[in-house]
């Protein structure tokens, strides 16, 4: 299901053995954008301390609810690896992160999580990292995380000027990708916002807040408006895709999944 990201922010998170918290931010990697981490806000019980929670550990989220059920304890919890994120998270950091709960690292493969397609298939297949440490203490520090707080708010570049701002994230709650950008181009086009895909962005600056996207103005001024409130159908994802004559994301990943299914036989 595709869901805007505003509705994670301030879910409860329950362990097996109680409450967490409530999610407070959200790390994607620009490359494959996926969210690999939700910042999770403990409030009195950790003395404000926030901690980093995988989507291979969550169970279910109850959008009725606003709750998010994970497969921990609330002591794994607590004596997890002690990672400052108001930093930079490095690769290392996950490394420990990744060691301390026993999950296969999921840049060890060549899916959107490592050697699954889904997160649950890293938390199915509990098995000692790939890589050294030795050899994971001389990568780049740079793991390529941002926080989506970042994201939000940076101009829109188009090939021909600004044409709007971030303003949201939609996301697919089974893989954990970013599958669209909310982009409100109010300032341009008065009370109309649009969707962009993640593909058709060039670079980002976020010294600048600014991404740079390979549409022009004219095309993104008569995409198919978003709405907010409304469900994300395969009807208006096909019409958005067309519109801009682009492959829709489900045809590359529907190749993958017939090789992921091949390579289990």
């Amino acid at each position: 299901m595709l869901i805007n990201s505003k509705h994670l922010r301030g879910l409860s998170i329950h362990a097996t053995d109680g409450e967490l918290g409530t999610v407070d931010e959200l790390y994607y990697e620009d490359e494959t954008w996926v969210i690999r981490y939700l910042t999770v806000d403990t409030g009195n019980w950790l003395s404000g301390r926030h901690v980093l929670i995988s989507p291979i550990s969550v169970l279910q989220i109850d959008w009725d609810a606003k709750s998010l059920s994970v497969n921990l304890t609330k002591k794994q919890v607590e004596n997890s690896p002690d990672i400052d994120t108001h930093q930079p998270v490095s690769r290392q950091h996950e490394a420990d992160y990744y060691g301390y709960y026993g999950y296969p690292f999921y840049w060890g493969g060549p899916y959107l999580w490592g050697t699954g397609f889904y997160p649950e298939d890293l938390a199915a297949s509990i098995a000692a990292p790939s890589k050294s440490l030795e050899k994971i203490q001389i990568e780049s520090a740079d793991a390529h995380l941002r926080t989506a707080d970042a994201l939000i708010g940076s101009h829109v570049e188009a090939s021909d000027g600004v044409a709007g701002h971030v303003d949201g994230l939609i996301l697919d709650d089974k893989t954990w990708t970013i599958r669209y950008l909310e982009v409100a181009t109010r300032d341009w086009w008065p009370g109309k916002k649009i969707l962009l895909s993640p593909a058709w962005v060039e670079r980002i600056k976020p010294e600048d807040s600014k991404l740079y996207v390979s549409l022009n103005r004219e095309a993104m001024k008569n995409s198919p408006a978003y709405e907010e409130f409304s469900p994300i159908t395969r009807e208006y994802e096909n019409q958005l895709h067309l519109h801009y004559n682009r492959p829709p994301y489900w045809q590359h990943e529907t190749q993958h999944k017939s090789s992921f299914s091949l390579s289990d036989v």
